[in-house]
Formats: structure tokens, C-alpha cells, sequence
């Protein structure tokens, strides 16, 4: 639809119309100074600061839990987050010695003492290869395994190569031969570095 010959003059009137009412506004006496001033004290009691208000408490409390909540993924779930564990000693398995000589398992006689060795791969009796002595029945803390050492065999002719690095109540570290304990528990594989060789 096509505009009609008579709107062209609709619209003049209309702009001289909307003219004429603008120049008649004009600005009311005092109102720049007005805006220019500070704003005056309010009288009476003053209203509660904003933070008081129960909203926004509450908009508080859920902002700390969102910032915990994100924390504890950034530091334990985010992807390829690191392993975080206290620094010490790693953890230990407890191992039992076990004398297969039944005559030495109540007494704690120097003859019924077994060796822990310094060195798991060298001669187990060899005289300069003892770290302490442990008795049948004493409880020792594993921290790992090697499972090629020295062969052993005991008195019933049990052999084994696995030797446990153990430490004793007392503080002695040192290896302990695989038939030496009946362990029933799994034992984490010594590093390379910590095989003492």
C-alpha cells in the first residue's frame, strides 16, 4: 500500500505541532543548583545497613559455600589434578617373624635370634651383612618387597628370594628373608632406588 497524497501534509502538521510544544517546555526555575548540590543528611533513624538485611546474609552464606565448594574440586577433582598426600614416611604393612624352629618360639636367647640383613642381595650370613636381630613372634612394620634377592632356605627347607624391608618397634631397619614370616598381606614392590644395591 502506497502513501496517499494527503499524508505528506499529515506529517508537516504533525512536526509543526511537536515544535511548537517544545519550545514551550522550559527549565524549571533552580533545577541546575539543585542537582549541583550535595544531597542533605537524612533525618530521623538511620535505616539498617545493607548487609543486615536477611537477603543479603543469605546471598553471603551462598557465595562462601560456592567458594569452598570450587575449591575443594580445584585442589581434588579437577582433571589431572596431583596426588595430594602429607609429606612422611610411606605407609607400612606389619609383618610377623616366624621361626620354623619350634624350640625358639617362646624364647628370646641370642640362639634364637634371626638377622635382619643390610643388604638383601648379598650372603645372608656373611659377617659384615647384619642390620639388628629380630625373635619369633615380633611385629614388624613392611614398607616394601624385593623379589629377587638372595635365596634363602630355613630349617625345614623353605627357600625364598623375597625379602622385606622392615623396620623394627625399636627404629632398626633392615631385610627381613621371606621365610623368616608367613606375610598373608600384599606388599607394595621396593622402587629401584630403595633396593639397596
Amino acid at each position: 500500500m502506497g502513501a496517499g497524497p494527503g499524508d505528506g501534509a499529515a506529517e508537516a502538521r504533525l512536526r509543526a505541532v511537536l515544535r511548537a510544544a517544545d519550545e514551550e517546555i522550559g527549565t524549571p526555575a533552580g533545577l541546575w543548583e539543585r542537582v549541583r548540590e550535595p544531597a542533605p543528611a537524612p533525618v530521623g533513624r538511620p535505616s539498617a545497613p545493607v548487609w543486615r538485611s536477611p537477603y543479603a546474609v543469605a546471598l553471603g552464606v551462598a557465595a562462601g559455600v560456592a567458594v569452598v565448594v570450587l575449591g575443594v574440586w580445584w585442589l581434588l577433582l579437577r582433571p589431572g589434578a596431583a596426588d595430594v598426600r602429607p609429606a612422611g614416611p610411606p605407609p607400612s604393612v606389619p609383618v610377623t617373624v616366624y621361626n620354623s624352629e619350634a624350640a625358639c618360639r617362646t624364647g628370646r636367647t641370642l640362639e634364637c635370634a634371626l638377622r635382619l640383613a643390610r643388604d638383601p642381595y648379598g650372603a645372608y650370613a656373611a659377617r659384615g651383612n647384619a642390620a639388628g636381630r629380630v625373635w619369633h613372634g615380633d611385629v614388624l612394620a613392611a614398607r616394601c618387597v624385593v623379589t629377587d634377592g638372595q635365596l634363602v632356605r630355613d630349617e625345614q627347607g623353605v627357600t625364598s628370594t623375597r625379602w622385606y624391608r622392615v623396620r623394627t618397634g625399636q627404629g632398626v631397619e633392615g631385610w627381613l628373608p621371606g621365610v623368616r614370616t608367613r606375610n598373608t598381606r600384599e606388599v607394595p614392590v621396593c622402587p629401584e632406588a630403595g633396593r639397596g644395591r
